[in-house]
This record gives C-alpha cells, sequence and structure tokens, in this order.
C-alpha cells in the first residue's frame, strides 16, 4: 500500500514542488524592482483568479473522484463519460468567465483594499491573464480525470513544463522588456496554453482506446448528471470558502499597509510550500480511496485512511524543523528590502506552526474528494470558516492586529483537520459495507 501511495504521490509531489517555486520566482522578480507595491501587486491579482477559480476548481476534484471510482468498478464505459460530462461543463464556463472580464475587474477593484498604485497594477495584471482561464479550466478536467485513471505522471509532466515555461517568459517579459506585474502575466499565459498542449498531445497517446462515441443519452443520464452537480456543488461551496478565506486573509493584510501585505505575502508562500508538498499525498488520496470504494474494498480503504495521514504527519516533521531553524534565509531568497525583513521577524512563529497545524486538514481533503463525500467535507469547511476563522478574527485582530490575523487563520486550518476527523467515520470507513 505504501508503494501504491508513493508511485502517486511522488509525481504530485514533484510537480506541486514547481508551482511555490513559480511563486518564489514571481516574488523575486517583484521584490527586487525596489518597490513592495509590485509584491502587493501580484498579491491581489492572484486573489482575484484564485477566488474567480475556486468556483470551477471542482471540475478538476470531482472528475477525479468519479473516474476513480469508476474504474475500480471496472465501468470503462463510465470511465470516459466523467471525462465528457467534465469537459461539456467546462465550455460555458470559459466563455463566462471571457464575457464577464469587466464586472469581475471592476468588481474586484471596490472589494480588494491597498493602495491605488497596488490597486491599478493588480488590475493591469488581471486583464492580460485572464486570456489564460480557457486553458486553466480544460486543465481542470484533463488533470482531474488522468490523476482518477491513476495516473499522476502525466499531470507532473504538464504542471513541470507550465511552471518552466511560466518561469523563462515571465523572466524575459520582466527583466529584458521592463514589463512588470504585466511580463508575469503574460507568462502565465502563454505556458498555460503550452501546458494544454501537451495534456491534449499525452491524452491521445495513451487513452485513445478509451475513446468512444459519444452517446447523448448516456453524456445527459439524468441521474448521472443530478449527482455530478450535488457533488460539485458542494465542492464548488468548500473550494469557493476556502479561497474566500484565504483572500479575506490577504484583504486584511493589505488593510495594514503595503508593508504588511508583503511580510504576510512572503509568510503565506511557506504555507504554499508545504501544503504543495502534502498535497501530493492528498492526491494518492484521492485516486486510491475512489479505486478502493468503487471496487467496495473496506480493509484497503482503512488501511489507505491511516497511512495517509501517517504520511501526513511526517511530511510535517522536516518542514517545522527547516522552518524553525532558517526562517530568515527563506525570507532572503524572495526579498531584500530591509523594511520587509525587519518587519517580518516577529512573525517567524506562525511559518514555523503552519506544517503541524495543517497537515490534516490537507490529507482529509484528498480522502474526502476521493469518497466524492462532498456533503460532508463542506459543512466542515462553512464550521471553520464562518464559526471559527470569523469569529476569531474579530476578537483578535483590534488587539493583537497582524498576530490576531495569523492566530484567526492557523485556527481555521486546525478546525477544518479536527471536524473532518470526527466526522470520517460516517462520511468515509461507513460508505463501503464488506469487510
Amino acid at each position: 500500500m505504501n508503494r501504491s501511495i508513493l508511485r502517486l504521490a511522488i509525481p504530485n509531489i514533484i510537480s506541486n514542488i514547481t508551482i511555490p517555486l513559480l511563486g518564489l520566482v514571481d516574488m523575486i522578480l517583484m521584490g527586487h524592482l525596489g518597490s513592495a507595491s509590485y509584491i502587493g501587486a501580484i498579491a491581489l491579482g492572484g486573489t482575484i483568479f484564485s477566488v474567480l477559480y475556486s468556483f470551477f476548481s471542482f471540475l478538476r476534484a470531482g472528475t477525479t473522484g468519479f473516474t476513480a471510482q469508476a474504474l475500480g468498478g471496472n465501468d470503462k464505459t463510465e470511465t470516459i463519460y466523467s471525462l465528457y460530462r467534465s469537459i461539456c461543463i467546462g465550455i460555458p464556463i470559459i466563455l463566462l468567465i471571457l464575457s464577464l472580464q469587466i464586472p469581475i475587474a471592476k468588481l474586484s477593484e471596490l472589494l480588494l483594499d491597498g493602495s491605488d498604485e497596488v490597486k491599478a497594477l493588480a488590475i493591469s495584471y488581471f486583464y492580460i491573464r485572464i486570456w489564460a482561464a480557457p486553458a486553466n479550466i480544460l486543465l481542470y478536467c484533463l488533470n482531474g480525470w488522468f490523476v482518477g485513471m491513476q495516473n499522476t505522471k502525466i499531470p507532473m509532466f504538464i504542471a513541470i513544463l507550465i511552471n518552466v515555461m511560466n518561469i523563462i517568459f515571465s523572466v524575459v517579459f520582466v527583466i529584458i522588456f521592463n514589463k512588470n506585474v504585466v511580463g508575469v502575466a503574460l507568462g502565465t499565459v502563454i505556458a498555460q496554453y503550452c501546458g494544454l498542449t501537451l495534456a491534449i498531445i499525452l491524452l491521445i497517446k495513451n487513452y485513445k482506446s478509451y475513446f468512444l462515441k459519444i452517446n447523448k443519452d448516456i453524456l445527459f443520464n439524468f441521474e448521472k448528471i443530478k449527482r455530478f452537480f450535488k457533488v460539485n456543488t458542494d465542492l464548488m461551496i468548500r473550494s469557493f470558502l476556502l479561497i474566500i478565506s484565504i483572500a479575506f486573509f490577504t484583504n486584511q493584510s493589505a488593510k495594514l499597509g503595503d508593508n504588511i501585505l508583503a511580510v504576510n505575502m512572503i509568510l503565506l508562500q511557506s504555507f504554499y510550500i508545504f501544503s504543495y508538498f502534502t498535497d501530493g499525498f492528498a492526491y494518492a488520496g484521492e485516486a486510491l480511496v475512489g479505486k478502493f470504494i468503487g471496487s467496495n474494498d473496506k480493509n484497503n480503504l482503512v488501511k489507505v485512511v491511516r497511512l495517509l495521514l501517517i504520511w501526513g504527519f511526517c511530511i510535517s516533521v522536516p518542514f517545522t524543523i527547516l522552518y524553525a531553524l532558517f526562517p530568515s534565509s527563506f525570507v532572503k531568497i524572495i526579498s531584500d528590502n530591509p523594511n520587509i525583513l525587519l518587519e517580518i521577524k516577529p512573525y517567524y512563529i506562525y511559518m514555523i506552526a503552519i506544517p503541524s497545524i495543517t497537515f490534516a486538514a490537507f490529507i482529509w481533503d484528498g480522502i474526502y474528494i476521493g469518497a466524492t463525500a462532498s456533503k460532508a467535507i463542506r459543512n466542515t469547511m462553512i464550521i471553520a470558516t464562518i464559526f471559527i476563522f470569523i469569529p476569531a478574527w474579530h476578537l483578535l485582530t483590534p488587539k493583537l492586529g497582524n498576530h490576531g490575523l495569523w492566530i484567526a487563520f492557523l485556527c481555521f486550518m486546525t478546525a477544518r483537520g479536527v471536524a473532518m476527523t470526527l466526522m470520517a467515520k460516517k462520511n468515509i470507513i461507513q460508505t463501503v459495507k464488506n469487510q
């Protein structure tokens, strides 16, 4: 079982490493331009897309769960139709995003806090990067299907290509053509279409035998569509609340000034880096949990859940040690601004606390998604956001300022892990009846 977990997790970890690497490169490019405004603009611009895509990330997660369960049940027809349905929903989403880009930008400008300079740069970033939406949405569908098929190597190749190309083009546009945040956005757009092209090539090369002539009666089967939308609506709410929480954190940081915004975004990179390592095992959980539920294999389901949580804990230990021993080294990689380097020191404790506090939530996410336990994962997110994060922020920040904001955020992550642990027996283990 450990070999199966690692076979799926390691390619995901490799591909995920490139994501924070890209974020770090963007921060480094902006951090060395001499103004905290550029870091803030990338943070706010990225927040717009995080919130926007949070509505539609269910296309990846839902497709993985349905595909893995169909594969476990040896249902070849339903295996490919889970991809067909996902793409059929993805295409109108793409058209909707592109047609509403001006209202989205105007609304974002009203809701986001920050200096006029930061907001203006963030909106410039938005109007360029929005044209990556078609590639981004279709990649949700394709990558979700690949993981459900127990193949994490293809998403790894795609992610590596996207992020390497993104870094190359961003460096060229920023350093050579002096395009600052616009250059970073252009790099993202070009890289996304490179990734989509590779995904389509690898789909045809590796899974051509799965392709079936589309039967409208099967594609639009009422019960299948109803379940697809029910699960994905719950996942959409869950993803939206997660991203809204991070966006709220970013927005509250901006209210504390450009330097605090830059400080918090740098520290948040340590959160992302750890999450992408842990998500490698969460994605393995999506694939394996879905497969074992599809094949009605309770013994292996219980075993894989236990081992995934052990792996999550084991990953958290070295990260805690590294963050505790070398916090300033991590920060200096991103920015050499003396004001930021001085202001960030009191907040190192939160970077050190992130791994041990957050690993359970990341691992359980993958387990619940693989089980398509969408109602439960939605409810745990509602509890953590509305009943923990917001009240904690309201009570703590007036007296503690940025410390209160960080404590509230870590309470939010703790609540997610605890709630999913308490609900796991009913929503994961007991869904399979055989022993």
